[in-house]
Order: structure tokens, then C-alpha cells, then sequence
């Protein structure tokens, strides 16, 4: 078989008109231990903070400890695939994760990758985890408001855009819904929503999306899941991926909201972590830095001035406490970091009052600047009445003789109570909840048996879509009450025209 010198060097030429000279390099490390989601390499030196490193099985890392003589990495997957005298190499990259609007209505993990089986998400923008918070010169005052849809909040604790507001309370005291519900609220409200579910079994992270879908509320949703399930180095980053993917859309001048749903088991995984890397524990075993944790997180929450685009990022972290105690370690580090905490009460939960919100422990240190000026002036007693109230009530249960006034007191406070109930999953827009408080604050609802009350709300509210829609519209688009008496006049005659439970027993009788 004979070759022609002409094809050869054709080959030749070929060959050296592809060649280039270019050497890699690439800096790698051996792992001397792994256990734990943790692992130990040396060979990196240098390899910075915070560096997304990769094992030789495809599995990524994370440089946590840099050390004089090795770097610890917590393992951003499974680890037992992971043997001592493995190599792992540097990326050159900081942790990142992908970001953009082709998450929206996807259920990803902390790294961004889908766990919906919806197929891959198609974006090539990321977003480092970890990121300086915005500084006070690029930030504006929280002046709008993020309407909850739930009375006792708009009411009482309002939140603002850009703010954090904690939501503390025992296990089972209604704090996800809470988060939900502010959420479905959010539809055509032009927010973005992220969910963060840390450390929760996945059937409860499935049932949230579920009524998120339910809804029409995933739509504009994205959710971050690092279920119990996961290793804890994922929990860890859980909330800072949940940040990355919210600052691209507040950069771009949106508006969002983001719920760390809990911070509580977040502190536990890097306690763990701190622990296993061998990091000097202090106050109940928890790392030096786990204020630090928090705070770097938290402050990543911003409205931003009109320079930056005017976007915001609202935090409603969620804390767990044991016993109602408040006055636990990581408690008092996010109450701290916060603008305001609303608290959930475990004994008026189970005694039937949900929302279960103490109007005496929750506050918000900047949403009232935020709220609006009618729901101000008719919610401006309210906490006053409920804390008079609960006092009154407490000394009212020992059957003593009470007088006129004091009754009445009485009175007026178990239907300020029975207003403040809301059904799940039933947020109400903010001019429903100002009339229904119009009306309470005004004695109309005085006269309505205590059964009667929800009926009332609800009546009143298509007593006013069908004959007084003017006056809604009124306070949706001005934010204040309608001038004149027309709301006065309008709410006294639906209350004329109502019949409680105990009148139509009586029509009844008479017929």
C-alpha cells in the first residue's frame, strides 16, 4: 500500500495549522481525610476563601479553612464516593450559582440545579454567594409597603420593601403559612418571591409548592430546597444561593422578597460543620462567627437608591424557639440584626386565635413609615385596645362584679379578636382590611354577636364590591380614606341592613 508524499504533507500542514501552544495548568491537591461532609487535602496553597474545588469523582467542594499546612472543604454533595489519596483541583471560581428568570417557577437546590424534573434550566448568568452587602450611601429610606394580605400584620407590624422582619416562634405556631400567605399576596403586586426551605423533610417542601401552585403563586416563585435529607454543607449555602438569585433581580431594579425558612436548623448545619472541621466552639457550641453568619446575610437585604435602579430585597428570616424562649442565643442574634419581630404565641394558637401574632411582643421599627396613611389612621388604637383588652380579660376571668364600662371594654376587645382572624391561605387585599377596621374602629361592629363577626367581614366586603367599588378604588390608588362621609354613610347602612344569627331566629319565631 503505497502513500503519496503530497497527501503527507498535506497532513503535515493540516496538523500544524490546528497546533496551538498553549500548556495547562492546573493546581491540584490530595485528600489526606474525608468523613462527615467534610474532607482535608493539602497541595492547595492557593486556593482562596470560599473557592469551588472538585474531586476526582465529579463531586464539588468548597474551601472553608485555609490552614498553614491544609484546607478544609465541606462537600457540596455525596461524600462517600470520596476516598483518602483522591486528587481534587481548583476551579479558579468563587461559589456560584445560576441566577436569572428562567428560574422562576422552578424548585432547585442549593447549587441552582433542578429538583422539580422539569428538565434543566437554560441560563448562563451566575451570581457569586457570597456578596458585600449594599453600604448606607447606596441605599434609600424603606418608604413602600409590602402588603402582607393578613390584618393583624398590615395592621399592627406593616413591613416595607427592602426591611427584614423576623417571624419568631415555637414548632407548629403557624410560621410558614405566614410566609406563604405574604407570598399568594404577592400575585400581580409585581414581586419576585424566593422561598428558602432549610432543613425540612421534602413531603413539607412539596406540600408549600403545592399551595404556591395552588395559587398561581409559583409562577413568579422561585424555591430553594435543602431538604433534612441533604448533607449539611448544603443547608449551610441554602440562604446565601436563595440572596445570589434575589440580588440579580433587585440590581435590576425589581422588587423582592425572600423567606429563610429556618434560620434556626441553617446555625445548626454550620455548627455541625465548625465542629467536625475542628473550629473552637463557644456559647452552647456554637462557632465565634455565627453572629457574623447571620448578619452578612441579613444586611444583603436593601432598598436601593435611584442610582442603583431603585430595586429592594425584603427578608422575612424565620426563627424556631423552644418553650417561647426569646432569649436564646441565635433568638437574640437575628432579633438584633432585624428591623422588627413578629411572635408567634403558642397559647393563643391553640386557644384558636390565628393568626397566633402577640400584638404585645411584635413590632416593626420601619414599616409604619411604609404603611399607608389610611391604615394608619384607622389601626392607629388598635394595639392600645388589645393590650387593655388581654389585661382586662385576665382579671375578668375571677367572676368578679364589673361595671358598665368595663363590659363594654370587654366587648369591644373580643370582637377586635375575633377581626383579627384570618383563614389559611386567605390573604385580603388592602382596602378590604381598612373598611373591615373602619367599622370596627367606628363601634360599628359593637352590636354584632361575637359568632356573627367573620360573616360580618365577609358581607361588608360584597356589600362594597357591588355598590361602593368607588370607594375601594379610592384607598387602593390614593393609599388614603375617601373624603367626606361616604364610607361613614356606606358602612352604616350595610350594618342597618345586617342580620345577625339571633334576628333571623327571631324572623323565624315570628313566621
Amino acid at each position: 500500500m503505497s502513500i503519496k508524499t503530497e497527501e503527507i504533507s498535506s497532513l503535515i500542514k493540516k496538523q500544524l495549522a490546528n497546533y496551538q501552544d498553549k500548556v495547562s495548568v492546573e493546581e491540584t491537591g490530595t485528600v489526606t481525610y474525608v468523613g462527615d461532609g467534610v474532607a482535608r487535602a493539602d497541595g492547595l496553597d492557593n486556593a482562596m476563601a470560599g473557592e469551588l474545588l472538585e474531586f476526582s469523582n465529579g463531586v464539588y467542594g468548597m474551601a472553608q479553612n485555609l490552614e498553614s499546612n491544609d484546607v478544609g472543604i465541606v462537600i457540596l454533595g455525596d461524600y462517600t464516593g470520596i476516598r483518602e489519596g483522591d486528587t481534587v483541583k481548583r476551579t479558579g471560581r468563587i461559589m456560584e450559582v445560576p441566577v436569572g428568570d428562567a428560574l422562576l417557577g422552578r424548585v432547585v437546590d442549593s447549587l441552582g440545579r433542578p429538583i422539580d424534573g422539569l428538565g434543566e434550566i437554560k441560563t448562563d448568568k451566575t451570581r457569586p454567594i457570597e456578596r458585600k452587602a449594599p453600604g448606607v450611601m447606596e441605599r434609600k429610606s424603606v418608604s413602600v409597603p409590602l402588603q402582607t394580605g393578613i390584618k393583624v400584620i398590615d395592621a399592627l407590624v406593616p413591613i416595607g420593601r427592602g426591611q427584614r422582619e423576623l417571624i419568631i416562634g415555637d414548632r407548629k405556631t403557624g410560621k410558614t403559612a405566614i410566609a406563604l400567605d405574604t407570598i399568594i399576596n404577592q400575585k400581580n403586586q409585581d414581586v419576585i418571591c424566593i422561598y428558602v426551605a432549610i432543613g425540612q423533610k421534602e413531603s413539607t417542601v412539596r406540600a408549600s409548592v403545592e399551595t404556591l401552585r395552588k395559587y398561581g403563586a409559583l409562577d413568579y416563585t422561585i424555591v430553594v430546597s435543602a431538604s433534612a435529607s441533604n448533607p449539611a454543607p448544603m443547608l449551610y449555602i441554602a440562604p446565601y444561593a436563595g440572596a445570589a438569585m434575589g440580588e440579580e433581580f433587585m440590581f435590576n431594579g425589581k422588587d423582592v422578597l425572600i423567606v429563610y425558612d429556618d434560620l434556626s436548623k441553617q446555625a445548626d448545619a454550620y455548627r455541625e460543620l465548625s465542629l467536625i472541621l475542628r473550629r473552637p466552639p463557644g456559647r452552647e457550641a456554637y462557632p465565634g462567627d455565627i453572629f457574623y453568619t447571620h448578619s452578612r446575610l441579613l444586611e444583603r437585604a436593601a432598598r436601593l437608591s435611584d442610582d442603583l435602579g431603585g430595586g429592594s430585597m425584603t427578608a422575612l428570616p424565620i426563627i424556631q424557639t423552644q418553650a417561647g424562649d426569646v432569649s436564646a442565643y441565635i433568638p437574640t442574634n437575628v432579633i438584633s440584626i432585624t428591623d422588627g419581630q413578629i411572635f408567634l404565641d403558642s397559647d393563643e394558637f391553640y386557644a384558636g386565635q390565628r393568626p397566633a401574632i402577640d400584638a404585645g411582643t411584635s413590632v416593626s421599627r420601619v414599616g409604619g413609615d411604609a404603611q399607608v396613611k389610611a391604615m394608619k389612621k384607622v389601626a392607629g388604637t388598635l394595639r392600645l385596645d388589645i393590650a387593655s383588652y388581654n389585661e382586662l380579660a385576665s382579671f375578668a376571668q375571677f367572676g368578679s362584679d364589673l361595671d358598665a364600662a368595663t363590659q363594654a371594654k370587654l366587648a369591644r376587645g373580643q370582637r377586635t379578636m375575633e377581626v383579627l382572624k384570618q383563614g389559611l391561605h386567605d390573604p385580603l387585599p388592602v382596602e378590604e382590611q381598612v373598611v373591615t377596621l373602619f367599622a370596627l374602629s367606628r363601634g360599628f361592629i359593637d352590636k354584632v354577636e361575637i359568632e356573627d363577626v367573620q360573616r360580618y367581614e365577609s358581607e361588608l366586603a360584597a356589600y362594597m364590591h357591588a355598590n361602593h367599588q368607588d370607594l375601594y378604588d379610592t384607598i387602593k390608588k390614593t393609599g388614603k380614606l375617601p373624603e367626606g362621609d361616604d364610607l361613614q354613610n356606606a358602612v352604616a347602612k350595610f350594618s342597618e341592613s345586617f342580620q345577625g344569627s339571633k334576628d333571623n331566629k327571631q324572623v323565624a319565631e315570628e313566621k
